[in-house]
């Protein structure tokens, strides 16, 4: 039975080698390395220099779409001056977007 199933394949046909086979896996997580991993990787480095260089008297929007000017800097959360005597306390990376610093 095993001399039939031998005879009945074709002569020429060879067994591809393993690293051809794992090719388009490989070349499909190069593509993702390139065009999703990485830039994330960049876009958050460049966000957690942003969020250790914020300064008071920052204007800056959080995550939330809240526009505001920083009064008070703590560990890990910025005080926010929203309106007149209105002050938020929220998370550091909270903040996504410095809109521009003022002049002291």
């Amino acid at each position: 039975m095993f001399e039939a199933y031998a005879q009945a394949q074709a002569p020429g046909a060879a067994q591809g080698s393993p690293l051809l086979s794992f090719l388009p896996i490989i070349l499909i997580f190069v593509i993702f390395y390139f065009l999703l991993i990485r830039p994330q990787k960049k876009q958050q480095q460049e966000h957690r220099k942003m969020v250790s260089a914020l300064k008071k008297n920052d204007e800056v929007i959080t995550s939330g779409g809240m526009h505001g000017t920083i009064v008070n800097l703590k560990d890990n959360s910025v005080v926010l001056r929203v309106d007149d005597n209105v002050k938020v306390e929220v998370q550091r990376s909270a903040i996504s977007i410095l809109k521009k610093k003022k002049s002291e």
